[in-house]
């Protein structure tokens, strides 16, 4: 807390009755520090089985390609598909591992590319896929949201792979 408001005054400065400001974390951090950060706690939110935080990273006009081809419209379908998985599939766990974040020089929009795995228990044994995936974050009132993602496949390997 200390280190926070020395770079408070360092950054800002004092207010006008002379005591030190207290900025958030966010404030110091990058734009692509912000979106890395994002990305790990929605991780964790999915290793979880927490719909909601998963669904709280996605902007109200969420869309998706997803892996099976299909396409989602909206943060709610995204969270009925991983309500249905872990229903169904009890260890399903999905990881995305962001390569790159790159920021609009407006710094309102960003892409990030990276890959993706997914793995759970069948009754057949472990089924695990994964491949690329791509993203477009947009800030939305100060805070980065994920606007849309694509999920390509490129490996399968267990019970159901074809």
């Amino acid at each position: 807390m200390i280190l926070l408001a020395l770079l408070a005054l360092l950054v800002g400065g004092a207010s006008s009755a002379g005591s030190i400001e207290i900025r958030s974390m966010r404030q110091y951090l990058s734009d692509e520090d912000q979106i890395r950060r994002a990305r790990a706690e929605s991780n964790r939110a999915i290793a979880r089985h927490d719909v909601p935080g998963i669904v709280a990273f996605l902007s109200a006009e969420y869309q998706a390609s997803v892996s099976n081809g299909s396409f989602l419209h909206t943060p709610a379908e995204m969270g009925d598909v991983f309500a249905s998985r872990f229903a169904e599939f009890k260890d399903a766990v999905y990881v995305r591992t962001p390569d790159s974040v790159l920021v609009s020089v407006s710094g309102q929009a960003a892409a990030e590319s990276g890959s993706w795995i997914g793995s759970w228990t069948t009754p057949g044994g472990p089924f695990r896929t994964g491949g690329r995936y791509a993203a477009y974050w947009r800030k939305v009132a100060g805070k980065w949201l994920i606007h849309s993602e694509l999920f390509v496949p490129l490996f399968c390997t267990g019970p159901g792979c074809g």
